[in-house]
């Protein structure tokens, strides 16, 4: 069975995709299977796909699509062929996020340099813990060295969640590869690829080791 890793956040632009996507194909370079599952109605996730099997006719990865209430469906079906399973959701928190997390092995929130993104994160949090589900911060687009960066992930340790020790910085390559149908480490080695892959290996020792 897969692991399943689900990606939520209720405030839009907080980097979901980014964070998906980057993740998805630094799993896939380490030889294991991988499906990438988009429950947003916006359909970031879906189009970067396609754009991705048209610039490189293999994507690497599987890919679907489920409304919330058949997260649990896909999730199954996923799980019988892929070693891990992503699931980006819809910028918001209600009931139609409860499937999302239930599947999940584990959940990361990506937390962009900002108290705002920060305060935005109360909603997934509660919600996890009712599910009874590891939450995990991811912090996003930071800048180093700036003490709005430091502040937030400060109080991010204040909350119930853990916050990963690694994290993307506020990079160009990001959305340039996401509009590419690519990765940012696809680019090449660089400040963005040294961080998805730690991020991925960080992810991997957080996941169970038995399922």
């Amino acid at each position: 069975m897969a692991h399943i890793i689900t990606i939520a956040q209720q405030k839009g632009g907080a980097g979901k995709t980014t964070l998906a996507v980057n993740l998805a194909i630094a799993f896939a370079k380490q030889g294991l299977r991988v499906a990438i599952l988009d429950t947003d109605p916006q359909g970031s996730l879906g189009r970067w796909f396609m754009t991705r099997r048209e610039a490189l006719g293999d994507p690497g990865v599987e890919f679907a699509t489920a409304s919330a209430w058949g997260v649990g469906y896909e999730c199954e079906k996923l799980s019988k062929t892929n070693d891990i399973v992503i699931i980006d959701t819809p910028p918001k928190v209600d009931s139609d996020l409860k499937p999302a997390l239930r599947e999940a092995d584990l959940i990361l929130v990506p937390v962009g340099s900002s108290h705002v993104d920060l305060w935005a994160t109360d909603g997934v949090v509660d919600l996890a813990v009712r599910v009874g589900k590891r939450c995990v911060i991811v912090l996003n687009r930071v800048k180093s060295g700036t003490r709005l960066a430091e502040d937030v992930a400060a109080a991010a340790a204040t909350i119930s969640a853990d916050v990963a020790t690694a994290s993307f910085g506020q990079r160009v390559v990001y959305a340039e590869t996401l509009g590419q149908g690519r990765a940012a480490h696809e680019a090449g080695k660089s400040a963005a690829s040294a961080e998805v892959e730690a991020l991925a290996a960080e992810v991997m020792l957080l996941l169970p080791t038995q399922k």
